[in-house]
């Protein structure tokens, strides 16, 4: 494996909780989660030598992986090709059993919203400021924070809702 891949191998194995919380989030099954994770995997190395630290690696990470989950799922369709990356680091992908069940509530209800709002939901729950968020989808950083002041009293109603 040369540098490069190691260094990107790393980057993975470090930041795969923020692919998996993606993969997780825009997906409804275990089997479309591994393949969304891979294709997210792909289209960061894909973008790999673009990142020119000008965002922390953090960021550019969930523009790609949100980027990825959008446009692959706004399509509607059930299969998504993807390539098999064996020499990276896999992650064991799992059937969510969050031992607190309000988080499973959480994730939940983050699905039922639309595709900008849940990923800047993920995004503010990762503790991305607000500028990076607004970055990342394209909107400035005063209508990212009242869009987020709307989205808890929305997520608070539909937790209450549910939660009965």
């Amino acid at each position: 494996m040369s540098p490069k891949e190691q260094d990107f191998s790393k980057l993975i194995q470090d930041n795969q909780g923020l692919i998996i919380k993606v993969a997780r989030l825009y997906t409804h099954n275990l089997d479309d989660q591994r393949d969304l994770f891979q294709e997210i995997v792909l289209q960061l190395w894909r973008s790999y030598d673009s990142f020119k630290g000008n965002s922390k690696i953090s960021t550019w990470m969930y523009r790609v992986a949100l980027n990825t989950a959008i446009t692959l799922f706004r399509k509607n369709t059930k299969t998504i090709k993807t390539a098999e990356l064996t020499d990276f680091h896999q992650p064991v992908l799992e059937e969510p059993h969050d031992s607190q069940p309000q988080i499973s509530l959480l994730y939940k209800v983050i699905k039922m919203l639309n595709d900008i709002d849940r990923a800047i939901v993920t995004m503010y729950l990762d503790g991305i400021p607000y500028k990076d968020i607004a970055e990342n989808i394209g909107i400035t950083e005063v209508n990212t924070r009242v869009k987020m002041n709307r989205l808890k009293k929305t997520l608070k109603k539909l937790m209450i809702q549910y939660a009965e």
